[in-house]
């Protein structure tokens, strides 16, 4: 049999599986209880925060269930397969035409044959032409009375006012990594699968935000075969820094040991790391010691598994607030110059010596302001 990815196997099925956006299934819910839904919605968000998903679960919630509150499985199973002759899933990606448009009108005007809605689910609908938004907009605006609208978009901007403003929007936040994490978690239970909670987390981390995009690089450790999935594995996979050596160059710095910080980072660049993912990660690593040195060990704004955050503690009393904010500040300057720069390791270790030495420098810089304060003073009594 061929092989069903993860992103489809442990897709949300009712209101009460939603992952992250909680507060959009109980309106819905609410809704349909009041007898109070709308002709036409706009799903916008990121992709694999739960849009398509969301608008399937809400049509299985119109058309699967009867007065009685009894829901029919079979109809309710086609509707999510995306199966369903009530409900018509519409890819505007490869429908831009206005013909497309007007074949949607047309149909309309038939009533459901099993259902008490007919839904039109019209993905990525900021791709359709002028012409077919212009088409659409006169059945939007007096629709037939069993027809319901539910557009879906990454790119609200591109969909026309007159379009949005005859819809109730809902907007998809992107999931918070700790949602993600407990997800996968249920996911890997039901694959039968053991992995190491930090991988787990960092996974859900580099999903940033998707659930889909998260579940797909689960997808991809899992084809890996291993029995237990560990964040070694996630670094060869994906090429991400070796934390061990990024952790050593964060400690030079700290140490003032620019030598040192310099051989680990050579150490990571000749593992195949390109400076700019070096600097993006000594940036991400400066930002985590920061928050923990402003907002505390326990702060909900640092996302890191248990271990990793005691390390990071631990780190952070060494750094205070205001120089974590100027090593960030190096990191991100020089990353943009190094995009135009040929020379883009002299200044990756030019950074690294400057961030070494950020102490001195600015013991210097003192010195300096210091003894044009004592000159200007001395040409004042002159």
């Amino acid at each position: 049999m061929a092989y069903t990815v993860l992103a489809r196997r442990y897709r949300s099925q009712s209101f009460d599986e939603v992952v992250g956006q909680e507060a959009i299934a109980n309106t819905l819910r609410t809704a349909i209880k009041q007898n109070r839904v709308a002709h036409a919605y706009l799903f916008t968000g990121t992709r694999g925060v739960g849009k398509t998903s969301m608008a399937r679960i809400f049509a299985r919630a119109l058309n699967a269930v009867d007065d009685s509150g009894k829901e029919n499985p079979d109809i309710a199973a086609a509707i999510m397969r995306g199966q369903d002759t009530d409900v018509i899933e519409i890819d505007a990606a490869s429908n831009t035409g206005v013909e497309n448009a007007r074949d949607l009108i047309n149909n309309a005007q038939y009533r459901p044959m099993r259902g008490r809605k007919k839904v039109y689910i019209i993905d990525e609908v900021h791709m359709l032409s002028t012409q077919a938004f212009n088409a659409l907009l006169k059945t939007m605006e007096e629709p037939p009375e069993h027809v319901v609208f539910i557009l879906c978009t990454t790119e609200t901007h591109k969909v026309p006012a007159t379009i949005q403003s005859r819809c109730q929007r809902f907007d998809f936040r992107n999931i918070a990594t700790a949602k993600i994490a407990e997800h996968l978690r249920e996911v890997l239970k039901g694959e039968g699968i053991s992995a190491e909670p930090e991988l787990v987390h960092m996974v859900a981390r580099l999903g940033n935000g998707s659930m889909r995009d998260a579940l797909s690089l689960l997808d991809r450790l899992l084809a890996a075969g291993e029995k237990k999935l560990t964040v070694k594995l996630l670094d060869q996979l994906i090429g991400t820094p070796d934390r061990d050596l990024t952790g050593a160059v964060v400690k030079a710095i700290a140490e003032g040991d620019a030598a040192g910080a310099l051989r680990n980072a050579d150490a990571l660049l000749h593992r195949g790391v390109s400076p700019e993912q070096l600097l993006n990660t000594l940036a991400d690593s400066f930002r985590d010691l920061m928050v923990i040195n402003v907002c505390g060990t326990e702060s909900d704004l640092v996302e890191l598994g248990d271990e990793p955050r005691k390390q990071a503690a631990a780190m952070a009393r060494r750094f205070d607030a205001a120089g974590l904010t100027h090593l960030i500040a190096i990191c991100d300057g020089v990353r943009r110059s190094a995009r135009d720069f040929a020379g883009g390791r002299a200044l990756l270790d030019a950074a690294i010596v400057r961030m070494a030495m950020a102490d001195k420098m600015a013991d210097v810089a003192a010195l300096i302001a210091g003894a044009a304060t004592a000159n200007g003073s001395a040409i004042g009594k002159k």
